[in-house]
């Protein structure tokens, strides 16, 4: 073969390599090749995660088609120098370049936390870290800490009052104290300046405000009741009487499956108990929702000062100005009671 020949094959030869890399090379950097024809799906870095360990997770999770061109280019692009922690959406038909400029920025999806119901402090963490990198041992341990730092008036007893049960976004690789400092700050946008007012009028601290809250949540499901509720509780603590609030001894009692309270627990030696300690316990016995706060800074303004559940078993109360209505009330009760357990035992 002369020289010209072997010169021609050699170009042939280069230029079908230089198609061909060049092909290659815009697959790598402009073809889809992340959930090619799949809908969207989030991606978790992990806190701790290694840049192998987030590339088995996008080659098993099955979000990469071809993992040897997305390693080469994530490699190239240096992600394996920028990982960050978090919570990343990836959509449809991304090309490798797309994905790992999202997974370099730390531009993240948000987390929803959110919590409703809560009885005791050692809940919470495990309610609000439930979808976040933050443990419930690193929430507990930032809790006791801002607890002990703080100058707002929160104490081991009464922090509850500081978390406003409701539904907050938040980045997955949150840190513990941020935790924190975003519940305190969500409060204090709650108490704005209408509410705090509210407060002041009734002599109340936010504080004590969350406390009765809790309190009036624990007596009642109606929520059209609870501003009555709330009033006679209030009427109680201007006359410094006692609120005797029977879901305070179940509190105090530790036994949360107690459905009657005897004598015998008012003799519970708690500071929770509202029989034996006149005004209002230390904290609340559960996170008051928004609804039971509002019903107390909106409590009715009445004479009441007893109740007793309704007859009708409808879950409401009749309301009383003194003792003896009040005992006309409670043997109302105590009568269909007992008419209700003679039918219920006649029927078994």
């Amino acid at each position: 073969m002369n020289i010209k020949n072997i010169k021609l094959v050699a170009f042939l030869v280069g230029s079908i390599l230089l198609i061909t890399f060049t092909f290659y090379f815009y697959q790598i950097f402009y073809t889809p090749n992340v959930l090619v024809d799949r809908d969207d799906r989030l991606f978790l870095v992990k806190s701790g995660a290694t840049y192998q360990s987030v590339l088995n997770d996008l080659g098993k999770g099955n979000f990469v088609n071809d993992m040897v061109s997305f390693a080469f280019l994530a490699k190239l692009n240096g992600l394996d120098k920028e990982l960050k922690p978090g919570r990343y959406i990836l959509r449809r038909n991304m090309t490798n370049l797309q994905a790992i400029k999202i997974l370099k920025s730390g531009k993240q999806e948000p987390v929803k936390i959110t919590f409703s119901y809560v009885r005791l402090t050692d809940e919470l963490g495990e309610k609000l870290t439930k979808n976040i990198s933050v443990t419930t041992e690193e929430f507990d341990e930032a809790l006791d800490k801002f607890v002990d730092s703080n100058k707002e008036g929160f104490t081991k007893e009464n922090i509850r009052c500081m978390f406003i049960p409701n539904t907050y976004e938040v980045y997955y690789n949150i840190t513990p104290d941020g935790l924190i400092e975003r519940m305190n700050a969500e409060y204090h946008k709650f108490w704005n300046e209408d509410r705090t007012a509210k407060a002041k009028k009734l002599g109340l601290t936010p504080i004590e405000v969350s406390i009765l809250a809790s309190i009036v949540q624990a007596e009642t499901v109606k929520e059209d009741e609870a501003p009555m509720i709330a009033g006679l509780y209030i009427n109680r603590l201007k006359k410094n009487i006692a609120l005797q609030a029977d879901p305070t001894l179940v509190y105090a009692s530790g036994d949360f499956s107690l459905k009657r309270v005897l004598n015998t627990h008012k003799e519970i030696d708690s500071p929770y108990n509202t029989y034996k300690n006149p005004g209002l316990p230390p904290g609340p016995i559960n996170v008051p929702q928004i609804v039971n706060i509002d019903a107390v800074l909106n409590a009715v303004d009445h004479k009441y000062y007893y109740m007793c559940a309704k007859e009708d078993f409808s879950g409401y109360h009749n309301f009383a100005k003194n003792l003896d209505e009040h005992n006309v009330n409670a043997r109302k009760y105590q009568k269909a009671l007992t008419a209700e357990m003679k039918k219920a035992a006649a029927n078994k």
